[in-house]
């Protein structure tokens, strides 16, 4: 017998499975944990015949609209059709009574996750090239979607979008905070302030990064899956860009994010290169990057200090999480230097 990870009733999902999955042949089932505690939950589950894999919330303080099991999967099911990579969806439960939570169940898909230095470490200057300029492209491909014909065009509200994304957050910050930061809500106010217009909406990852994909074993310049689709929305697709350049460039969220810096190493693109990628590619306009990379700083900042509300009680799975406090406030003073220094003067304070 194999201890059974904490946030799966093993003995409830049997009978689940067996009706719902696809090959599932009823047997007892057993489960590993693939990643946790710093976003869903991911379990590998198998009944000796087949694997999956399940998803499910982290097992405490769960914020308002996060971690959204049933969003999660309809993107994903949406996507299935087009050219952007997803994991096959195979069942959705929202039954609290199978396994105290929401989950979904998705095929397991086989692949190389570049998740830390040593991984990294393996990809030479031609390949580091190749799987950066996937990434782009990919991203792209994402937000070429036409999301009405793929049945989304009710996934969110994109009037509106980046000012409710900083009042959202800010609401988020002081739902999750452990302490007062007075730079946060500096970095709020600058934002707001510095609004820019949104060009036509997209559908939205909402936390595209490499460890977020999954590339193929053989080839790793071949996307084969994007993960991660829990904050996924209909909105203005710079903020994905935003983000992705802030994992890319800036150590702490790196760190966070794939445990190791990207850019020591040859091959990999610039910033400059993949902000330029990204413009010829999807032929949008990315003059007001700054705003959206500090944006980028001000949200992972607050998911990071949920990380940490959820260490400090207690309710991670894994390690690596004593930092995430410090973390906060790097980001959160990282951003406020970056907007000293922006182009934009709003941002400037």
């Amino acid at each position: 017998m194999t201890d059974t990870p904490d946030g799966v009733d093993l003995d409830r999902l049997q009978p689940f499975f067996a009706a719902n999955v696809a090959n599932a042949t009823g047997a007892p089932l057993q489960a590993t944990l693939i990643a946790g505690g710093r976003s869903n939950l991911t379990y590998s589950i198998t009944d000796g015949t087949s694997t999956w894999v399940l998803r499910r919330p982290p097992l405490g303080h769960v914020l308002p609209t996060a971690h959204d099991m049933a969003r999660e999967y309809r993107v994903m099911s949406a996507l299935a059709p087009t050219n952007v990579p997803v994991p096959r969806t195979l069942a959705l439960c929202e039954d609290l009574a199978v396994n105290d939570a929401p989950f979904y169940v998705m095929e397991l898909v086989d692949g190389t996750i570049y998740r830390d230095g040593n991984a990294l470490a393996t990809l030479d200057a031609a390949e580091a090239r190749r799987a950066s300029e996937a990434l782009v492209d990919v991203l792209a491909a994402i937000h070429a979607v036409d999301y009405r014909a793929v049945g989304l065009e009710d996934f969110g509200r994109p009037d509106g979008f980046l000012e409710r994304q900083v009042r959202r957050w800010g609401e988020q910050w002081e739902r999750s905070k452990t302490r007062e930061l007075p730079a946060v809500d500096e970095l709020a106010r600058r934002l707001r302030n510095a609004l820019p217009e949104s060009g036509p909406p997209t559908i939205v990852h909402g936390d595209y990064r490499l460890d977020n994909t999954m590339m193929a074993s053989d080839d790793p310049g071949k996307i084969i899956a994007v993960l991660d689709w829990e904050m996924s929305t209909l909105g203005d697709p710079l903020t994905d860009l935003g983000l992705f350049l802030l994992y890319w460039g800036q150590a702490d969220a790196q760190i966070i994010a794939t445990g190791a810096a990207i850019g020591s190493q040859d091959g990999f693109l610039s910033r400059d290169d993949i902000v330029a990628r990204y413009a010829s590619v999807s032929g949008r306009a990315v003059d007001q990057l700054d705003w959206y990379v500090i944006l980028a700083s001000y949200k992972l900042a607050i998911i990071v200090e949920g990380i940490n509300a959820r260490y400090q009680m207690g309710k991670t799975l894994g390690e690596g999480f004593e930092t995430m406090g410090a973390m906060v406030s790097g980001l959160i003073d990282n951003a406020l230097e970056q907007a000293n220094r922006s182009e934009i003067v709003a941002l400037r304070g």
